[in-house]
């Protein structure tokens, strides 16, 4: 299982429809809308990295009003499992 993170910035007057839109994504697993340079977290789980790639590109990139990401891979080297 691969776990990334990415961080949203949403045209304004668009965040609760891409809020809305973002529950519909499968392999997201949390949405956390928040204030500062960013507008939402999501926390994204898929069998692999390159499966994360594609949820970004496909499924959240392609969604109207997201104006730019930060997708962050999450990894398990510095403590083993968690």
């Amino acid at each position: 299982m691969a776990t990334g993170f990415a961080l949203l910035s949403i045209s304004p007057l668009y965040e609760k429809d891409v809020f809305e839109k973002l529950k519909l994504v499968p392999e997201i697993t949390e949405i956390h809308p928040l204030f500062g340079e960013y507008d939402i977290l999501v926390k994204i789980e898929c069998g692999n990295i390159d499966t994360i790639g594609e949820t970004i590109i496909k499924k959240i990139r392609a969604l109207k009003g997201i104006v730019d990401t930060k997708t962050l891979i999450g990894t398990k080297s510095l403590s083993g499992e968690y």
